[in-house]
Formats: structure tokens, C-alpha cells, sequence
């Protein structure tokens, strides 16, 4: 039998104590790693997610005769949309990918129609801000902020010494996955495998609305070129760009395709909003297709797309439509912080920030 999903209300949030102050030190820390990495470079790269390793263009079609419960929002009607991507490490500053650290890939797609959240009335995007784990690496606002400081206390510190430290945590991972264990923390820290970034599977982590209901969301990949990536290691010695190299390989020559999916919330108890570092069970609500990207062969990095996007495009999940509200200590934290985080770009490199930038000025 089918668990009945349960419906969105605005009861289903409880911020946490002071939570006006843990936004604001979110927001201060933020604008440190910025300060840190902007004297080094002489411009100014993002507070998270600085270095990307692919940026490239595609079509997401949403599926036609989706059930009502999946059918909201974004994909109440099949349509398709100019999609831009970009796959990220976590770290503010940009490092030799040997130093490994959990991937992002953000998503934004262009001109949607409908009524939209107020960070963005004027505009017409929706954005999906994914990482490569199905969990956050904290539960809430006041645990990301201690993350957070934990990785501005690494910027700018010598990185031979990220690498030996990464080396460890990776070696101690690998010895957890053995026993059938893993740490998040060891992850967030250093401990990820360095694996090819289109073989892995992206996950929103935290809550979201859908529509009448609450969802989270993840892109998996879905043609078999990229399929065949899940889980290869990457040889990153005396290479330091090595998944950019890998990533410019794969989507040069034959493109990729993803599966963009929905786990709807069954139970409020087994699947928190608050708690963004709970997994939701997947036997329990699996996660179900409600759309296809696909990228057609070209260059991923070095394109007027990529230098656009990197340079005058931001990507936040308050920049969607209502229907797709951020839901959570975790998302309601995002908000500001990443809105600051633009303006110091903005500001620095004389250079306003968009929400979107135009697919034919890209292409010239």
C-alpha cells in the first residue's frame, strides 16, 4: 500500500532559539572566507563552491501524465526549459583536486512561469542547489554555522598540508565503507572519495515545498555513458584541475543525460523538515521521476557560458517559484547568507550579480 504524502502547511517549519543571530554569524563567516580569498586572487570568488569543475547547458522535459501528487509546481504540466549547470566543490577557495571534498551541482532553470518566491518576483528561474550525499552535514542553522567556521579556519592555510590531511580522511573513510559505515563529518572534512563528478547521483538534502506537498529532490544520472562513471576513481596526482580534465572529456564527446527526481514526505516524524541531516527512507517514499535533463556534446569550461555564470550568475533556492519554497533551520539560513555572499562579489569585482544570465549572449 501507498503512503499517503503529507501536506505542506506552514506549521511543519519550528525555527530554533536566536535563530535571527545564528543567521547573521552564518552571514559574518561567510563574508570572511570571502575577505581571505579575495586578497589572495585579487578578485572575488564564492564564499562556497568557488572552484567549478564543468559549466554547460541543456534541456530539462518535464514528464507528461505525472500523478496529481507529483504533478505541482514546475512540473504540474509537461513542458521543457533551457537548463545551466554547475557542478562545484564545497571548499571558498580554489584547491588541487587532490585535497577531496563533497561535490555540488547547482541547477538553473530558465524562463518558468508562475508565482514566485519574493527573493526573486522579478525574475524567471528556478534553481536547485544539490550535493553529492543524500543528507546535510548538520542538522540545522546552529550546527552549519559551526561547520562553516571549521572550513573558513582552513582558507587560506597552506595547501600541501590540505593534502596530507586530506589523504588521511580519505584512507579512514575508505576503512568505515568497509565495515559498512560512514561519517559525514569525515566527508564534509576531507574524506570523500575523489570520484567522477557526472557519475554521481546530486541531492537537495534539505526540505522543499511541492506544491501542496513537501518533497526532496535529487539528479541522478541516466544515460549509460554517465551511469558507467558512478563510483570511478579519479587519479588526481600531478593533476591538479583532474576532474575538470575528466569532466571536459565526457561532456566534449558524447554530453549526458540525468533524471530529475522527487521523495515526497510520508511521515513527519521519520522524515523531518528541521532536521536536514536525516535521511529520509527510501523504501519507505522512493524517489520517483518527474523530469529529464539532457546536454548535448560541447566544451564545459573556457565558454562565454562558463565565464558568464561563474562571473555574473549566483545560485540560490530562494530563487524559484513559490510552489518550491525552502523548507528548514538548513534552507531558511541559505537566504540571506547567499544573497550577502553575491553582493561582496558584486561589490568587489564592479561587476552586478544576476540571477540568470541570457543562453544567447552566451553563445555570442
Amino acid at each position: 500500500m501507498t503512503s499517503i504524502p503529507v501536506r505542506y502547511s506552514p506549521v511543519v517549519e519550528k525555527p530554533i532559539d536566536n535563530e535571527e543571530q545564528v543567521h547573521q554569524q552564518l552571514m559574518e563567516t561567510m563574508r570572511s572566507i570571502e575577505e581571505t580569498t579575495s586578497k589572495d586572487y585579487d578578485h572575488a570568488v564564492r564564499a562556497v563552491h568557488a572552484k567549478a569543475h564543468g559549466i554547460f547547458e541543456g534541456e530539462l522535459t518535464v514528464a507528461s501524465n505525472l500523478p496529481p501528487e507529483l504533478a505541482q509546481g514546475l512540473f504540474a504540466r509537461a513542458g521543457t526549459y533551457n537548463v545551466v549547470m554547475r557542478l562545484s566543490t564545497i571548499p571558498g577557495d580554489i584547491l588541487d583536486d587532490s585535497v577531496s571534498a563533497p561535490r555540488g551541482m547547482a541547477v538553473k532553470i530558465l524562463d518558468v512561469p508562475g508565482e514566485r518566491l519574493p527573493d526573486s518576483a522579478s525574475e524567471r528561474t528556478q534553481n536547485f542547489v544539490l550535493v553529492n550525499a543524500p543528507a546535510f552535514a548538520a542538522p540545522d542553522s546552529k550546527a552549519f554555522l559551526g561547520s562553516l567556521k571549521q572550513l573558513a579556519a582552513t582558507t587560506d592555510k597552506a595547501e600541501w598540508a590540505k593534502k596530507l590531511l586530506s589523504t588521511a580522511l580519505r584512507g579512514m573513510e575508505t576503512t568505515l565503507e568497509a565495515v559498512g559505515g560512514e561519517s559525514a563529518m569525515l566527508s564534509t572534512m576531507g574524506g570523500t572519495p575523489i570520484t567522477h563528478p557526472l557519475g554521481d547521483s546530486y541531492y537537495s538534502q534539505s526540505a522543499f515545498r511541492h506544491g501542496d506537498y513537501i518533497a526532496k529532490y535529487a539528479l541522478v544520472p541516466s544515460s549509460p555513458n554517465l551511469t558507467e562513471l558512478t563510483g570511478d576513481r579519479v587519479n588526481t596526482s600531478g593533476r591538479p584541475d583532474a576532474l575538470r580534465e575528466v569532466v571536459r572529456d565526457t561532456m566534449i564527446e558524447q554530453g549526458g543525460a540525468w533524471e530529475l527526481r522527487v521523495q515526497l514526505c510520508t511521515d513527519l516524524d521519520a522524515m523531518p523538515v528541521e532536521d536536514a541531516s536525516k535521511q529520509w527512507d527510501e523504501k519507505a517514499s522512493p524517489y520517483r521521476t518527474v523530469a529529464r535533463i539532457n546536454a548535448p556534446p560541447q566544451m564545459s569550461l573556457g565558454t562565454d557560458l562558463a565565464g558568464l555564470t561563474d562571473e555574473q550568475s549566483y545560485f540560490s533556492p530562494w530563487h524559484g517559484l513559490a510552489a518550491h519554497q525552502p523548507l528548514g533551520s538548513v534552507n531558511r539560513a541559505r537566504r540571506q547568507a547567499y544573497e550577502r555572499s553575491a553582493d561582496f562579489r558584486a561589490q568587489f569585482n564592479g561587476c552586478p550579480m544576476h540571477d540568470a544570465i541570457s543562453l544567447e549572449q552566451a553563445r555570442g
